[in-house]
């Protein structure tokens, strides 16, 4: 059990070795049994923690903003609008303000081609732990959530699992990347067996299906990449359907109008990539379904599916609540 995590960013969980992510799910039980029991810790008193959000939340900012509570120490919800930011200040003086003024920077930001480097260069500046709260690429914190929600229906040993990440039709919004890409490159270091579904307009980037592809050779998992829901559901135990822009399919990359009438065009080809119960039925009886919310309900997936006996997505949900805890926890309180 790895110890020495105070001070360490969380951009990507690539970045921290499967000893280190096992202290993080252990002090998450430990800080959920802590929950049900209505006991808080005072581990953070007095710390703060800077969230800056460049997009709306709901469990990101609740479960951070709220673990900070629990923890006994304060969250700053901060949106551009609220900082200098919109006037042109650098990555490099918002991180040397804010490090002089708490103890741990916490960013959203998932504009694609952007995000994920907007993160790199605060945490290059900052002298305090920075946690992505997603960007373009990654999205560490849900990982975390849903790699717990799975141990606990299937315990420690996910050796063989089978888990379908399949892409779904939505009318929401283009969601980014970072969901599926961090499932893909996290499940197969836990002995876990991926398959990515989707069409071809809407591929995950192919630099992160070939490190997951190289994680799973060094682990016993495995990862293929199909483009069909039902070859991905069939014998599945786990069930995943999730909307994602088709951002890796355009290199280089088409901006403004162009990039969203082509989106429009490939996306209204494939209405039928919705999970519903005849696609369903083809993973394994006793399957369970997750998906990361918000949930484009009746297109990513029927109502029915995502309300019944097989949905374990409050779970997956709640533990948001938990991680966040336990990251935090460990980076801003840790040993020195």
């Amino acid at each position: 059990m790895k110890t020495l995590l105070h001070n360490r960013d969380l951009i990507t969980l690539d970045s921290w070795d499967t000893q280190e992510i096992r202290t993080v799910l252990d002090v998450s039980y430990q800080f959920k049994r802590e929950f049900a029991l209505g006991r808080y810790s005072d581990i953070l008193k007095h710390k703060t923690l800077f969230m800056m959000f460049f997009e709306q939340s709901t469990r990101t900012r609740n479960s951070l903003e709220a673990g900070m509570t629990q923890l006994g120490g304060h969250a700053h919800d901060l949106t551009p609008d609220k900082m200098q930011i919109t006037h042109g200040e650098s990555p490099k003086d918002t991180a040397k303000v804010l490090s002089r003024m708490g103890d741990a920077i916490s960013i959203r930001n998932c504009f694609h081609g952007i995000g994920n480097g907007y993160i790199e260069a605060i945490a290059e500046h900052a002298e305090i732990p920075v946690v992505s709260m997603q960007d373009d690429i990654y999205h560490p914190l849900q990982g975390l959530a849903d790699l717990m929600a799975i141990e606990e229906y299937y315990g420690t040993n996910l050796k063989g699992l089978k888990v379908a990440v399949s892409w779904a039709y939505a009318t929401t919004h283009a969601k980014p990347l970072s969901v599926p890409q961090t499932q893909a490159l996290l499940f197969p270091r836990f002995g876990m067996d991926v398959t990515i579904a989707n069409p071809p307009e809407f591929p995950l980037q192919d630099e992160i299906v070939a490190r997951s592809k190289k994680n799973a050779e060094s682990s016993g998992g495995s990862v293929r990449v199909v483009h069909s829901m039902e070859e991905a559901l069939q014998d599945a135990d786990i069930v995943i359907p999730k909307n994602w822009g088709g951002f890796a399919h355009f290199a280089p990359y088409i901006e403004g109008e162009e990039h969203n009438r082509v989106m429009k065009q490939n996306l209204e080809k494939h209405k039928a990539w919705i999970c519903d119960e005849k696609k369903f039925a083809l993973a394994k009886k006793d399957a369970r379904i997750m998906h990361a919310l918000p949930a484009d309900r009746g297109n990513e997936i029927t109502d029915a599916l995502l309300d019944s006996e097989h949905s374990i997505i409050y779970d997956e949900a709640e533990n948001r609540l938990h991680t966040a805890k336990a990251i935090l926890a460990l980076v801003m309180g840790g040993r020195p």
